[in-house]
């Protein structure tokens, strides 16, 4: 790492920004990142940002901040592809309660299906299977 992505990285962490929004800025990873502000006692700049209720929030995907409105809820991204790139980054934060277990109707396989409780097929191809006998029209 050079001095001067050493020195990108103080300012930045001093304006309360994320380890991934760095990494992303500097094209490095975010485990040097991360590494390098807790060598250099630069770790929990942004959580004590966070927790001051004066501040502006920080978007989680890019560390830019975000001007909170009084009476909506809060908003943790800035823009609709800083929301959709952070959950498609972070798929282990998706709370699914909708997980139903099924056997197909044609194989007799166990299977699992996220959503959609009348499933009756594990595949397209036991669907049409059964559906059409094999293809027999």
């Amino acid at each position: 790492m050079t001095n001067e992505q050493k020195a990108v990285i103080r300012r930045l962490r001093q304006q309360n920004s994320s380890y991934v929004s760095i990494a992303n800025t500097l094209g490095v990873s975010v485990s040097a990142v991360k590494g390098y502000c807790q060598r250099n006692g630069l770790t929990g700049l942004r959580a004590a940002a966070e927790s001051t209720p004066d501040d502006p929030s920080v978007c989680l995907g890019c560390g830019k901040p975000i001007t909170q409105r009084e009476g909506i809820k809060r908003v943790k991204f800035c823009c609709p592809s800083c929301r959709q790139a952070w959950w498609n980054s972070h798929p282990e934060k998706v709370n699914r309660k909708a997980i139903y277990s099924f056997t197909c109707a044609c194989c007799g396989k166990p299977f699992t299906a996220y959503g959609n409780r009348g499933r009756k097929y594990c595949s397209h191809e036991c669907y049409i299977t059964d559906r059409f006998k094999g293809g027999e029209a």
